[in-house]
């Protein structure tokens, strides 16, 4: 019999979800108001929004290369839950945490298999650094990653089940 801890664990798709519907209505705005390679200034000399298509990985790395980004990061879904979720308890910071990671993850997959390639728009210009742009689920696959890292480096383990 599962206990509530397993229970909880159907929150990971639900979180996923909401992470990828906003993820996708905000590319899709973007799409639908902007050319590809436009910008708008949101304030001077720091951030704009920027509508680019990455047909690479971070930092337009492995550009190009589609199939081989998709099938990779169907692997890296796959290994995410059978690794560290799937007969793991979970705290509620991590059940939240993971779907917000998969929300992401399954953002910007969404763009490559339907768009072959990656919509990003949030352009951000640091003390003279033009840095690379990227997009909400970029957001969300960064913020849980580290917050997974703090948790796990903070001591508190996970039981098996």
């Amino acid at each position: 019999m599962y206990t509530g801890v397993y229970m909880k664990k159907k929150l990971i798709p639900i979180i996923a979800t909401i992470v990828l519907f906003i993820d996708q209505i905000i590319k899709l705005i973007i799409r639908k108001n902007m050319n590809l390679y436009n910008s708008i200034k949101i304030i001077k000399n720091f951030f704009n929004i920027t509508y680019v298509k990455n047909i690479g990985a971070a930092w337009s790395i492995f550009s190009g290369f589609q199939i081989p980004l998709i099938i990779f990061t169907i692997i890296v879904l796959i290994i995410l839950y059978y690794y560290f979720v799937k007969d793991k308890c979970l705290k509620n910071c991590e059940i939240i945490m993971y779907g917000i990671l998969l929300g992401g993850i399954l953002g910007n997959l969404f763009d490559r298999i339907f768009l072959n390639g990656v919509i990003d728009y949030l352009d951000f210009i640091i003390l003279g650094y033009d840095f690379p742009i990227f997009n909400f689920a970029d957001i969300a696959i960064v913020i849980s990653m580290f917050s997974l890292v703090f948790l796990e480096l903070r001591g508190e383990k996970n039981d098996s089940k």
